[in-house]
């Protein structure tokens, strides 16, 4: 008998006490791996995910668990030759895997990556500017988000068992929750390998990560109003959790990928001769069989130009008929298996749907040539590609999970909008044109019913990540049939776990709260200026007010002929008085800035290492010759760096005219050494 799979919970393996359903090799139909859960208390899984993993991975900051996240993505890119030989079992070649495996562990990477620059060196994250709620300026509103303290369970599907699991686990542990995994039971054990690399490793707080490799039953039930569930697979069984009570009635947050009938468009300004049209021919067998069709994303309504439908459908049969179809592990397969025979079986209901108003133009779903492998035992099935019947419905209503698509025809950019929309709500659609104003008419009508939109031409081919590949950067989740959810998207996905609350309080309160400065708050100022003090001494709130500097006429006309800036507003007296803004010359808002700079820089070597920006520069009231202005520049952030001797400084920069009427507003970005004298 072979391996009984094992799931990792409270802080142990888990072996059941029976002998568990078997596994079968996609490609040879033999046992791979048992797998039961009999005898796990998800109880306890839960409760120890809210009191040992949550704590301890709520104690570190951003920075830190991104420092984390980055290590493990490290760990498993070095070790990832288990995984693959592991995944040929699933009936995927190398291309494949690596979209999985790879593809995993880049989100982590790109994760790592963003919580560090995107994300604060602390445990909160700011949500916009702080709003004034009173006239006197002494009490404020700010939106945080903070960390939740329960779990996030994933419930993943059979066809991306390792980025399916770290796509998902990489958010919510930036955004401080532990993790449980349920993943689907085909390929559980290559989900159980890469958690084993992972609890091996050590690199994770223990309890942060948990693996349930078994049937769930009862897993929602011990869930609560903090927890969250991310479901992908069927609507079927997303229907299911939806109808949960704790779903219903105890606030369990719900997030759902399901189905979704992708679809891809052939503008009508193409011409058969135009290189989209062999850009639209590749992405759509890409799209059929890598995977062997098994991605949620992939194209399964081929939507073209009437008049371009027979040539697509021979450019498409021609290369169909170059995929060699077989055992992943030999080099000359371009296609491997479906996950198991039983999913051969859901296709081919599938198919039989669809021919009720389309005919399969090639292949057939009951006959396959393939290499190195029998094709009853394994999970072989043909590229299948149908051509629907004007009005046809069945298209846009059932998907086949695998290496089919159906062509439709359109006669107008309308039409096209039409056919795409009656998918009912999908993860991507893509369209190919080279005429940005089609481009334009066709993803406004799509985008209400899509989470994604690819256009793709000769200028942008040879970057393109193609059709169907989720980008951690980019949300990946779909309206109405495709679940409603979203995942990814950068820091979206780790602010989606977090609960953003709006606080009111006095700008002192405000400042303690937040860790960073609100104005009204308290400045300290002292006879130190600030930029004498390591990243170690400087405290929220530190301030230096500088004196007068009169702006004459002679600056601003030296800074127009020193910059080549010779608007007429600071150059021509008689255009200038005629402006009804100005009513006369005006310094450059660049000139103010620079002088202000001027005014609050200490210039002898010392801890500011560097000025590295200004954010939100807002200028206010215009400055005229004669006018004076003084800066105030007071600690607003203090955020270190990780493994570097310096961090960063945000001050708050305030230059007022000689009423005090402040004329520029903007933040200072600098870096600053952690200590000084530097050791």
């Amino acid at each position: 008998m072979s391996k009984l799979l094992e799931s990792y919970a409270a802080g142990r393996w888990h072996r059941a006490d029976d002998e568990g359903e078997p596994l079968l090799d996609a490609v040879t139909g033999q046992e791979v791996a048992r797998l039961s859960a009999r005898g796990l208390d998800l109880g306890a899984m839960a409760a120890y995910a809210r009191t040992v993993g949550g704590p301890a991975v709520r104690e570190l900051t951003f920075h830190e668990r991104a420092g984390l996240l980055k290590e493990l993505a490290l760990h498993l890119t070095a070790g990832k030759e288990e995984l693959y030989a592991l995944s040929l079992h699933t009936g995927a070649t190398p291309r494949d895997s690596a979209l999985d495996i790879d593809g995993g562990c880049g989100t982590l990477f790109s994760y790592a990556s963003k919580g560090r620059r995107e994300l604060p060196n602390d445990t909160i994250v700011l949500d916009g500017p702080t709003e004034p709620l009173g006239v006197g300026g002494t009490f404020v509103g700010r939106h945080v988000y903070a960390s939740r303290p329960g779990v996030a369970v994933q419930i993943n599907a059979f066809n991306f068992p390792v980025w399916g699991m770290l796509e998902k686990l990489g958010p919510a542990f930036l955004a401080g929750l532990p993790t449980i995994v349920k993943p689907a039971g085909q390929t559980a054990y290559l989900a159980e390998a890469l958690v084993r690399r992972i609890i091996e490793s050590g690199i994770l707080p223990e309890g942060s990560l948990q693996l349930l490799c078994g049937r769930p039953q009862g897993l929602l039930d011990v869930l609560t109003v903090q927890d969250s569930v991310a479901f992908t697979g069927s609507a079927h069984t997303a229907g299911l959790l939806r109808g949960h009570p704790q779903i219903l009635h105890a606030g369990v947050t719900l997030n759902v990928e399901a189905d979704s009938l992708n679809c891809s468009i052939l503008g009508p300004d193409i011409t058969a001769a135009d290189p989209e049209f062999d850009l639209y021919v590749e992405a759509v067998i890409t799209e059929m069989t890598v995977k062997a069709g098994q991605k949620c994303t992939a194209i399964r309504r081929i939507i073209v130009p009437s008049d371009l439908a027979d040539a697509v459908i021979e450019a498409l049969i021609e290369r169909l008929c170059g995929i060699t179809i077989g055992n992943p592990a030999n080099e000359d397969v371009r296609m491997g298996s479906l996950v198991s025979l039983a999913q051969r079986e859901e296709v081919r209901k599938a198919v039989e749907s669809l021919r009720a108003s389309a005919d399969i133009v090639y292949g057939d779903p009951h006959s396959v040539t393939v290499v190195d492998a029998d094709p009853e035992r394994g999970a072989f099935i043909s590229p299948l590609l149908l051509r629907a019947a004007r009005g046809a419905a069945e298209p846009h209503d059932v998907e086949p999970f695998g290496p089919v698509a159906t062509v439709l025809a359109y006669d107008s950019v309308e039409e096209a909008i039409d056919l795409a929309a009656r998918g009912m709500g999908s993860l991507v659609g893509s369209l190919i044109t080279h005429d940005p104003e089609i481009a334009r008419r066709i993803v406004l009508g799509l985008a209400p019913w899509h989470g994604r939109i690819l256009v793709l031409d000769r200028d942008d081919a040879k970057e393109s990540t193609g059709h169907g590949l989720p980008l951690p950067m980019l949300v990946h989740g779909g309206p109405g049939r495709a679940g409603g959810g979203e995942e990814l998207g950068g820091i979206r996905a780790v602010l989606r776990h977090m609960q953003r609350t709006a606080i009111q309080s006095s700008p002192d309160a405000m400042t303690t709260i937040t860790d960073c400065w609100t104005t009204g708050a308290h400045r300290r100022t002292e006879a130190l200026h600030p930029f004498r003090k390591s990243l170690t001494d400087l405290a929220i709130g530190n301030t230096i007010t500088s004196p007068p500097r009169t702006i004459t006429l002679d600056d601003i006309t030296h800074f127009a002929e020193f910059t080549g800036d010779t608007f007429y507003a600071h150059t021509d007296p008689e255009a200038a008085a005629a402006n009804p803004l100005f009513g006369g010359i005006v310094a450059h808002g660049y000139l103010v800035v620079s002088l202000a700079a001027g005014l609050f820089v200490d210039p002898d070597p010392g801890p500011v290492l560097a000025n590295y920006g200004v954010d939100n520069l807002r200028f206010l009231t215009p400055v005229k010759p004669g006018d004076s202005i003084a800066v105030t520049l007071t600690v607003k952030q203090i955020t270190p760096r990780a493994n570097t001797d310096y961090g960063e400084v945000r001050w708050d920069a305030v230059v007022t005219n000689a009423t005090g009427t402040p004329v520029a507003t903007y933040d200072v970005l600098t870096l600053v050494a952690k200590t000084w004298p530097r050791t």
